[in-house]
């Protein structure tokens, strides 16, 4: 057995306490739209909230109790029926009262008694209108998600770039995919810790979080211009080593500011990842490098990665090490408190030791990535891997 097919004309909502009127209104329009009837104001609002919401209302001005001035200024109030267009059927012709009606929202003003032709003209009118904005709203939505799903695949694209090119300066040390991780949590953890300190947490609004956890995993960027005689020597770089090692700072900064030309734009992202390339070295006392920077003159993302840099360097194992227990590490970064570290981030280090000793051991180093790390050793320098 076959179904009819819905009827999907457009509908319009007559309200109107005279039910004459009604009966003309319906007579009038039955042929070209679905006609829906309310005796009432607040019937009409009940069916004007419907699901299936009318196309237009032809609203009377004068009844009982809940009037249309009443029931227009509620239509508009509500969001699910504000759109809804609004046409005043009315005795009321004084300019006054049609300027009223407009003023309320309404589309349309048409004095009674009625003449059918200008009735179904302006309602024609009204419908053409109301499709016209139905799809640029349909298409306008329909643009914002699309939009917004090119906008997350180039944020997916950008932070896959990242972490590709942070990890490409990774295998080449002793660290793995996982020191990245780690220390971009960290980061994550203590700016958000110090979200209510009076000195720093104004600095660090949900935005600059995200850049900042965005960034971390560019901090040693500039390893790649290292040479592997020093990179990976396994014992204490003689004073000439270290001034080499030392470049890296300069190395990535340079690195993220060529790419910040070659974009043409300012990016946030890069520019605090060039901070933290820079001067994740620097010591709060000036003794860091490589411009010996003392306390606040030290970008706060920098003083940031140099504790989480510093901790994570502390508990990982390398092929030449075992890493530190965190109890340990712990101490070691509360002694450098006012020396190494800005006093207020390692009080948040403090407070947050539970959350960062619980991320180190969610990305820890497996055995796999230290086997790994031995035959890239033992292959570079031409030993059989023990």
């Amino acid at each position: 057995m076959e179904t009819e097919n819905p009827d999907m004309r457009p509908s319009i909502l007559v309200v109107d306490d005279t039910p004459d009127h009604l009966t003309l209104m319906q007579g009038l329009l039955k042929k070209q739209y679905r006609v829906l009837l309310a005796t009432n104001g607040e019937k009409a609002l009940k069916i004007a909230r419907d699901v299936s919401r009318p196309d237009l209302i032809l609203l009377d001005v004068m009844m009982p109790g809940f009037s249309g001035w009443d029931v227009c200024a509620a239509l508009k109030a509500d969001r699910t029926t504000r759109d809804i267009p609004v046409i005043f059927l009315t005795t009321m012709s004084g300019t006054e009262d049609e300027t009223k009606g407009l003023e309320l929202g309404a589309a349309d003003f048409i004095t009674k008694p009625v003449n059918p032709a200008t009735l179904l003209a302006r309602v024609a009118t009204q419908m053409k209108v109301k499709t016209a904005s139905d799809f640029l709203h349909v298409n306008n939505s329909l643009l914002e998600k699309e939009v917004a799903r090119r906008t997350q695949e180039l944020a997916a694209i950008q932070d896959v770039t990242i972490i590709a090119m942070a990890c490409l300066a990774e295998t080449r040390d002793c660290d793995t995919g996982n020191h990245i991780r780690r220390t971009q949590h960290y980061m994550k953890i203590l700016s958000e810790r110090l979200g209510d300190n009076p000195r720093l947490g104004p600095s660090l609004d949900q935005a600059t979080v995200s850049t900042l956890f965005k960034s971390a995993p560019l901090h040693d960027i500039g390893k790649v211009g290292i040479p592997d005689r020093i990179l990976l020597k396994p014992g204490k770089y003689t004073p000439e080593e270290f001034e080499i090692m030392k470049t890296h700072t300069a190395l990535g900064r340079d690195a993220i500011t060529m790419a910040e030309t070659q974009l043409g734009t300012n990016v946030a992202f890069l520019s605090c990842a060039k901070d933290i390339a820079y001067c994740h070295h620097e010591k709060w006392d000036g003794s860091g490098y490589p411009e010996g920077l003392q306390g606040d003159d030290i970008p706060l993302s920098a003083r940031l990665m140099a504790v989480a840099d510093v901790y994570d360097a502390l508990i990982s194992r390398r092929v030449y090490k075992e890493g530190m227990l965190h109890d340990n590490a712990v101490g070691i970064i509360l002694l450098g408190k006012g020396a190494h570290f800005d006093p207020d981030i390692v009080d948040a280090f403090m407070s947050a030791a539970d959350d960062i000793k619980a991320v180190a051991a969610r990305f820890a180093d497996s055995d796999r990535d230290m086997e790994r790390k031995k035959m890239q050793l033992a292959t570079i320098s031409g030993d059989s891997p023990r």
